[in-house]
């Protein structure tokens, strides 16, 4: 992504409606997986930071990520060892097995999406659990795909396809912020059609705090939905594998 991109990441991820439902949903997702107290967790591409006070009540955290600028914003908190690094074949750490691998908006930026989820695969233990989040539909392609480099978008049946084709055993797949979809989805359609596809849309200002709160509410409200609903459709989709 771009420099810039990062800088205003780490300005508002820690409250930004998105963000924050997100980490919401997955963390609830990681509580169903009952983690030893003890439990290691490897962070693919974990940008700024965001998720590490989430991660670290449920172990010790391990995170890759190549971009210089992340890991300086990420390393600021010290609550994760952080290694320069890329998927699929630069994953630091020795011979380290994890309990979990989390990815959570990182893999629809990796050419080799396939490659990289069997190189964390052989990163985790025989009982070791993935979790990642992407981006749904590609025909919702817009400004923030551009730059945010994505390569690509997924669909729940694209998505299992590449979990089950690096050797997961991918046990839950399911649509999310589904209740915000309909809104989203035309903003970003008629930003298309007004031809706003430029890098200067990040999607990543911040709203006023009643209606960052509002939003946030709509979009985490959907974790107590996780594991048990698979939904018809959303703006991203969630998935858990076991190794």
């Amino acid at each position: 992504m771009e420099a810039a991109i990062y800088e205003r990441m780490a300005a508002v991820e820690d409250r930004h409606w998105w963000f924050a439902a997100r980490r919401a949903i997955v963390d609830r997702m990681i509580d169903g997986l009952k983690l030893t107290s003890d439990a290691e967790i490897l962070e693919g591409g974990c940008g700024t930071g965001g998720n590490f006070p989430m991660l670290r009540r449920h172990g010790r955290i391990f995170a890759v990520e190549p971009n210089a600028t992340a890991r300086e914003f990420a390393s600021r908190a010290g609550l994760a060892t952080i290694e320069d690094g890329r998927l699929p074949d630069q994953i630091p750490f020795g011979d380290r097995k994890f309990d979990l691998a989390i990815m959570t908006d990182v893999l629809e930026h990796l050419s080799d999406d396939v490659g990289s989820l069997k190189a964390l695969r052989a990163r985790l233990n025989s009982t070791g659990w993935l979790i990642l989040t992407v981006p749904a539909y590609q025909w919702m392609w817009s400004g923030h795909d551009v730059s945010h480099h994505h390569l690509r978008r997924y669909t729940a049946k694209s998505l299992k396809r590449v979990v089950d084709a690096s050797g997961f055993d991918c046990r839950y797949a399911s649509y999310c912020n589904l209740l915000l979809f309909p809104a989203i989805a035309a903003v970003r359609l008629a930003h298309r059609a007004l031809g706003s596809t430029g890098k200067e849309d990040h999607d990543l200002s911040m709203p006023s705090p009643i209606v960052n709160r509002l939003l946030y509410e709509i979009y985490a409200s959907e974790r107590y939905m996780i594991g048990r609903f698979r939904a018809p459709f959303g703006v991203s989709l969630i998935a858990l594998a076991h190794a």
